[in-house]
């Protein structure tokens, strides 16, 4: 299926590693201009030589700071300068783990920036190149724990539940604009946070937290939520369904919270 992302412009923040860089990688793959914002010069660097390789014909990384306002609106005015207008935004940013216990008010203060403002922020200084474009998507990433509450993820969720109604409340102003926009929530996603910040949890548990079952195994025994599918998702499933809303292809989905969990609760 042609998604008519050939020449799209896109950024992807958080492109640099996990789902934001299959996504990133996905939409190159398919011909589009892809920017990808990340803080890592290095990871930056690497991840747009191999965009580039991949098909995307003037891929680029932006280092942007996303926990700073200044830093986001200077990323956005250097794709405007290149490219002078936007068909898509994915916005992939999230904040870490935590429980109310752990979490001062500075602890809240910090996982609402990055997991709500840096989405507001993002939005508000893509929105004149979108609306420049001849035609414009916007997918912001929430999180399957929105409809399946983890006492360990209390911050992480409410930052998530907020851009989810950040999500569909624009799909309704920007409806006009002919832009769509809506929300992807992944389920439990094999990426660096079992791999390497899960690694010796998963270690003493006698588990592999690259294997997908394995993390599935770890998710029921932990949280007693497992996925229909038994096992977690990869990030390329993530970013085939991320590619095709944002893409032109998608001409009346918007609004939505799209499930990408492997079956849980019907929402």
């Amino acid at each position: 299926m042609d998604l008519g992302l050939a020449d799209a412009t896109a950024v992807v923040t958080g492109g640099s590693k996990g789902m934001g860089r299959a996504v990133a990688d996905i939409l190159a793959t398919d011909g589009a201009r892809v920017a990808v914002m990340a803080r890592g010069r290095e990871a930056l660097d690497d991840t747009a030589a191999s965009l580039r390789a991949a098909g995307s014909p003037d891929a680029v990384g932006i280092s942007v700071d996303m926990t700073d306002p200044d830093s986001i609106a200077a990323g956005f005015e250097e794709v405007a300068e290149r490219w002078g207008s936007l068909n898509i935004l994915v916005h992939t940013i999230g904040p870490a783990a935590g429980r109310f216990e752990e979490l001062d008010d500075a602890g809240w203060d910090a996982a609402l920036t990055l997991g709500t403002m840096s989405a507001v922020r993002s939005v508000r200084s893509a929105l004149p190149l979108l609306r420049a474009a001849e035609w414009a998507r916007i997918a912001i990433f929430s999180a399957h724990s929105i409809q399946r509450q983890s006492p360990m993820l209390v911050a992480y969720t409410a930052a998530k539940a907020a851009v989810t109604s950040i999500a569909k409340n624009l799909s309704k102003s920007l409806a006009p604009d002919g832009i769509l926009v809506n929300a992807v929530c992944p389920g439990s996603i094999v990426t660096a946070s079992f791999t390497e910040n899960l690694k010796d949890i998963f270690a003493a548990a006698g588990l592999d937290p690259a294997d997908p079952h394995d993390v599935m195994t770890w998710i029921d025994n932990t949280f007693h939520q497992p996925a229909d599918l038994g096992r977690a998702g990869l990030p390329d499933e993530v970013a085939s369904l991320t590619a095709y809303l944002v893409s032109r292809r998608n001409g009346y989905v918007t609004g939505a919270c799209v499930n990408a969990d492997g079956g849980s609760d019907f929402v």
